[in-house]
């Protein structure tokens, strides 16, 4: 995690004051950063409101809304793992993870899985096991952790499937692309946990100009209400 460093530093970052959220959020001494804490993207893809970090054989999914055609969020692939990324509005004074969690929890819950909330790299996280059935028909379990990190006026929510939700080690990686994305929130009024706008990254774009959803798109991204982590949107672009 340390291939990155926020703004005026060149080792272990200085915790940041933010008047908008809690004191432990201020001592954080990784990301996801805000926007104002770094001074230029590094070595990041510009997805609009998530700059997201980039390392060889990273694989991008752009998350497409099929009624409104608008990205949704970003599934990041690599080696057999997968992290879902999103970022949301949140209260200018106060963080709303513990909240979404026990949400998430009680959802996970009811749908017949299995939730343990444990402590994590980015403080409280979920891992879930949610029902599935096997390739030989059987009931089986499918694992995830949903890790979330909560900002000045804004949350951003990962969830790890694949080997990272299980094997330390596999994790490793995208926990690093995560502890590393940059957030920049518009100044536009939202209500807490609206989906802050994300774009295609310039290189599905045509001329500089906003590429397309492709046509018949599935639906993408789980929305707050749906904790399913196992749906994906299409393979839009590559990067890596």
């Amino acid at each position: 995690m340390g291939l990155f460093s926020r703004r005026g530093t060149t080792s272990e970052p200085a915790p940041v004051e933010w008047a908008s959220v809690e004191a432990e959020q201020q001592k954080r001494s990784h990301g996801p950063f805000d926007r104002s804490q770094v001074e230029e993207m590094g070595p990041r893809v510009d997805l609009g409101a998530i700059w997201l970090p980039v390392m060889p054989g990273l694989e991008l999914r752009m998350e497409i809304d099929k009624k409104t055609q608008k990205v949704t969020g970003v599934t990041a692939a690599l080696e057999g793992s997968n992290l879902q990324v999103q970022a949301f509005a949140a209260p200018r004074t106060e963080g709303i993870w513990d909240e979404i969690r026990h949400e998430i929890a009680d959802s996970v819950s009811k749908q017949g899985g299995v939730v343990d909330d444990v402590p994590g790299v980015f403080g409280r996280e979920l891992l879930v096991r949610m029902p599935v059935k096997g390739p030989d028909g059987q009931p089986a379990q499918r694992p995830a952790r949903f890790i979330g990190v909560d900002g000045p006026r804004w949350f951003v929510r990962g969830v790890l499937a694949g080997r990272a939700a299980l094997d330390p080690e596999a994790a490793k990686a995208l926990e690093s692309v995560f502890a590393n994305i940059v957030v920049v929130r518009d100044q536009s009024p939202r209500p807490p946990r609206d989906l802050l706008p994300l774009t295609l990254p310039k290189s599905a774009r045509k001329d500089g100009e906003p590429a397309p959803a492709a046509a018949g798109s599935e639906s993408a991204a789980p929305q707050m209400a749906d904790f399913n982590p196992l749906r994906r949107g299409p393979e839009i672009t590559q990067i890596g």
